[in-house]
């Protein structure tokens, strides 16, 4: 008599199958599309036709002396200390909220190509990642669910809810318009999605700590709640002209605020599922893709096997008093440094990273540190392996930061006898696994990562290795999504700290993945690469002309 397959193994055995095929080899990437049009690429923004819209104040006009502008000039440095009052939610303080994390910093040109850049970013700037605003009691604006629009800087109200006499409270739900990156990256695509939701929470929590805010993930409500609270299984309103694929969207997470330090409230299911069940919804969707070229079912498959069920609520994070930050060489207020993120496209190949850049830069990325590691519940599960190339008295090669003693000694015991594990003096909890040539990391650096300059050229590259099997045996097929967006956090936390230290980083998607395991030694599943990152002196490019993110003229480079 045959064994049935519990839908539980059913869908961690899909979550192994879709993780191994869309691995890059050297002998062959993974599955995409053979083709792009650019002049038809996926629409970057989404509205809904016949939603009301409420245009938020935008930063420019913040007047000075006032508490935001002082909460938003304070230095970077400092943002681990709250401000002595906490700002209000108003329609100001939310506009500076999604501003800062969510909302357009620049508009680029060369030549008669012209794009948006945000400040959250997103792999090969598609930005799959919407946001929805869950607000009750807070003045000026009506209770309900409200869908942000970076290109203009606006709110919709998506659906009206029935005054709770309850407040102020808000909540922010992410979700993933998945075609946008399928459509240039094919079936990896949903690993990149799962990245964006990473950074986008990440910039969420950096920009709510500038105003004395904090941010926890709510785990316990599931994806079905989630979908419907944000009205993305109302299929109808989100009509497609030939693939239904290409115009939906994919519940992710939601993050609760508090308007203080202190943790969040727990948001309730019954009760999500109640406001959404009572709304008075509005608007359509405007389309993604009118005339899509392919099709990925396995995002599809994937994104259904890890949804997550309703559960209890979880207790908040308590993170230590966190270390002070280290100047470094700008020290730029709040605003100005999210607000100037970018990634580099090119490094100065032979600029050497002073040590105490670099330390400041992996003191930060400790689960300990503060901000932003009390975003998501957990484990830490990244250990971060670093190609070092230019970094001020350290030799060239490879060196491992666990992110936990766990960690530490699970590799040392998995990898014993093929690498020194010696302790870097001063920069504990460094380890240095092994030294080579400068020409040969660099080779190696670049063949790693399909063959790029930008990860050769850098100070330092790194990979985000995963306690992989451990973390599906904990928490199921759904932790395949929580890796992903741990991944994307630590990555939205280097873009910052290197700004803060007078430099660039960007993160890479592309990279071979198992020739990455086999240069460390590892085999199997218990460890697994998912996200690279390089940090470096950025080289500008002159050609590239730069507008305002909100200017007054609806073309953004006037003649």
């Amino acid at each position: 008599m045959p064994t049935q397959t519990s839908p539980v193994a059913a869908a961690l055995a899909t979550v192994l199958d879709y993780h191994q095929r869309t691995k890059h080899r050297f002998e062959a990437y993974a599955p995409g599309p053979g083709t792009l049009d650019w002049d038809t690429q996926p629409a970057p923004f989404r509205h809904f036709d016949g939603a009301p819209q409420i245009p938020l104040p935008r930063l420019s006009a913040v007047p000075s002396g006032g508490a935001l502008h002082d909460a938003l000039t304070r230095p970077f440095t400092r943002l681990d200390d709250p401000p002595r009052t906490p700002l209000p939610p108003d329609p100001a303080s939310l506009g500076a909220l999604l501003q800062l994390s969510l909302g357009l910093t620049a508009w680029k040109r060369y030549g008669p190509d012209r794009w948006a850049v945000r400040a959250n970013p997103s792999s090969g700037n598609l930005h799959p990642t919407e946001a929805y605003l869950l607000i009750a009691g807070i003045d000026a604006l009506q209770d309900g669910l409200y869908h942000y629009r970076p290109e203009n800087h606006a709110l919709e109200l998506r659906a009206a809810h029935p005054a709770g006499g309850r407040g102020p409270r808000l909540a922010i739900l992410l979700t993933s318009v998945m075609w946008r990156e399928a459509w240039k990256y094919g079936e990896r695509a949903f690993r990149y999605c799962q990245l964006d939701s990473g950074h986008a929470a990440g910039a969420l929590r950096y920009a709510a700590a500038a105003l004395g805010w904090r941010l926890a993930e709510q785990p316990q409500i599931g994806s079905d709640t989630l979908a419907q609270l944000a009205g993305i299984d109302r299929l109808a309103e989100f009509p497609a002209r030939k693939r239904a694929e290409t115009e939906l969207e994919e519940a992710e997470l939601l993050l609760a605020a508090s308007f203080s330090s202190a943790a969040p409230e727990p948001w309730d299911s019954a009760e999500l599922l109640a406001l959404a069940e009572g709304a008075d919804w509005h608007g359509t969707a405007s389309t993604i893709d009118r005339h899509p070229m392919y099709q990925w079912p396995v995002i599809a498959q994937v994104a259904a096997a890890t949804r997550r069920d309703d559960g209890p609520a979880q207790p908040a994070v308590t993170l230590p008093g966190a270390a002070p930050r280290a100047p470094g060489t700008a020290a730029k207020p709040v605003q100005a440094l999210l607000s100037e993120r970018r990634s580099a496209q090119r490094f100065d190949r032979h600029h050497v990273m002073s040590q105490a850049q670099f330390a400041a830069i992996l003191a930060r990325l400790q689960p300990d540190a503060g901000l932003p590691w009390d975003l998501f519940g957990g484990l830490p599960r990244m250990a971060l392996v670093l190609f070092v190339a230019r970094v001020e008295g350290l030799a060239p090669g490879l060196y491992l930061l666990p992110r936990s003693s766990a960690q530490r000694d699970a590799l040392r015991l998995l990898l014993a006898g093929r690498f020194a594990f010696a302790p870097v003096p001063g920069l504990a909890p460094l380890l240095h696994l092994a030294d080579l040539e400068p020409l040969e990391l660099q080779r190696a650096t670049r063949s790693l990562h399909c063959h790029q300059d930008i990860a050769a050229n850098a100070c330092f590259a790194l990979g985000m290795l995963a306690e992989f099997d451990a973390a599906l045996a904990a928490g199921g097929p759904a932790a395949y999504r929580d890796l992903y967006r741990e991944a994307g956090l630590i990555g939205q936390a280097l873009y910052l700290e290197a700004e803060a230290q007078g430099l660039r980083g960007t993160g890479i998607g592309c990279f071979f993945d198992d020739p990455v395991h086999s240069l460390l030694g590892l085999s199997g599943g218990a460890w697994q690469t998912l996200y690279h990152f390089t940090v470096g002196l950025p080289v500008e490019d002159p050609r590239i002309e730069s507008a305002p993110a909100y200017a007054e003229s609806a073309d953004p480079f006037p003649n």
